[in-house]
């Protein structure tokens, strides 16, 4: 299972491509984000974020939200906010965000129109 804050898998398990604009969360994830915050016990949603990292050089990256940072772009969805900064937007515009539990593994997945490629072990992707 990946926690919230950590480097997300890149491959996606989603079968309906996101939207060209925004970021797009499917029911189960956030179902499984407000469970994440009902444990957690407060925060106002979550934010979507992209680092250098990994063999293909991005990387998703999730946190908490306490406070709305100016400039966030705010999506919502199921009763989820979910932040992405402006340098990560580029990125992830268009993604669509769902939540996939396969035998012992559960976690978020990411269907990125943006991305060209990832590394083989998932962990990260490159933009063209």
């Amino acid at each position: 299972m990946w926690a919230i804050g950590e480097a997300m898998p890149a491959k996606p398990n989603i079968a309906e491509r996101g939207s060209s604009h925004g970021v797009r969360l499917s029911e189960a994830a956030a179902a499984h984000i407000h469970r994440q915050l009902e444990q957690r016990g407060t925060g106002l949603g979550v934010r979507l974020g992209v680092k250098t990292t990994g063999c293909s050089g991005l990387a998703y990256t999730l946190e908490f939200v306490d406070e709305h940072v100016y400039g966030d772009q705010v999506y919502e969805a199921y009763g989820i906010k979910l932040f992405v900064d402006p340098k990560s937007l580029v990125y992830v515009d268009g993604t669509a965000m769902d939540f996939s539990r396969e035998g012992v593994n559960e976690g978020l997945v990411f269907d990125n129109p943006n991305s060209s490629g990832e590394c083989g072990c998932g962990e990260s992707f490159h933009i063209a």
